[in-house]
Formats: structure tokens, sequence, C-alpha cells
């Protein structure tokens, strides 16, 4: 099986507007909100959703990046050396919703990680989960309030997700991973 483009840019766009429409409608009011990306791909997500958010609302949402790889479960048992980068929330989340926003949520490990990394930086209101792909098999108690797609998937297969400001394409694929031999 080869990749399967799942998720062209039209669709990607499309998607990005609704959960926009969503966290507008859920939250009443944006004056609180600030949206906050996972690293990598979770940034510029969240930057279009600031984006649309104040395309239909005129409203200025704070946009933070979360660097959570020192926070991660997996470091050591892997044997990995993280590379740190940097973490920037423009503004104290205290009393402050927060729309954390990633890729694709799959085991829910990463977003554990980065809600311990958030709560070093102070006491939100609340924090909401918004993710373009949520693709099941998750091994924490953790849902995203916001989703852009249920694409249920093997755990042979990965979720490709390619945005323009890092990938020179919007698109999401679902592809095989190769077989281990073992």
């Amino acid at each position: 099986m080869a990749k399967k483009i799942i998720m062209s840019g039209s669709d990607i766009k499309r998607t990005l507007s609704r959960i926009a429409h969503e966290i507008i409608e859920r939250n009443k009011s944006t004056e609180k909100i600030i949206l906050v990306g996972m690293r990598t791909r979770g940034v510029p997500l969240a930057n279009r959703l600031a984006s649309d958010i104040e395309s239909f609302e005129g409203a200025k949402i704070p946009v933070g990046i979360l660097d959570f790889s020192l926070y991660r479960d997996d470091i050591s048992s892997l044997g990995l050396q993280p590379v740190v980068k940097s973490t920037d929330i423009p503004v104290s989340i205290d009393g402050k919703t927060i729309i954390l926003v990633d890729d694709v949520l799959y085991t829910g490990r990463s977003v554990r990680a980065a809600l311990d990394a958030l709560i070093d930086f102070g006491r939100p209101l609340s924090i909401q989960l918004a993710v373009l792909v949520d693709r099941g098999h998750r091994e924490l108690p953790i849902r995203a309030d916001y989703v852009g797609k249920n694409i249920p998937s093997a755990n042979d297969e990965e979720i490709q997700v390619h945005l323009s400001e890092i990938d020179s394409i919007d698109e999401i694929a679902i592809i095989p991973l190769p077989e281990s031999g073992g």
C-alpha cells in the first residue's frame, strides 16, 4: 500500500475554519483565550487558527509556542537526547483559557507532556485541546475538545501531516510503516 492522501490543502483550510468557529462558540468570548502550539506542527496550526478567529471576530489572539521535549516520558527508555527548542508564551497564562494545538492525537503521551510543561508557566483557568487529526489508540485518558478529523488507523500505519510553513505543501497522508524484521 502506498501513501494515500486523506486531506488536501483545501480540506485542511476548511477544517481549521470550522475549529476556529467551534472555539469561538464554546468560549463565548475571545478575551481570555491564548492559543499555544505544540512544537512542531502545532505552531503553524495555532497561528492559522488565530488568523481565522481574528478574521471572524476582529480579535487578535495571542499565540504561544511550547516545547515539551524535556517532559516526555520516553526519553530515558529510548536513550534519546532531546533537542530542546525555545518555548515562547507571550503573555501570562494565569486565569486564561489555553487552547493547546497539535497536529495528530495518538497515544496521548505528547499531550500529557505538554500539559506538564504548560503548568510550569502558571495556573490557567482551563486548558482545551485542539487537534487536526485524532487517530485513536490512546494509552492515556486524554481526549481533544476540538477535532478536525477522526482517522481510525492501524498501529502499522503512520499519519503524516504536511504544512506549507514547514513542508512546502498542505496535505495529510496515511502511509504504511515498513515491516520490521523480527
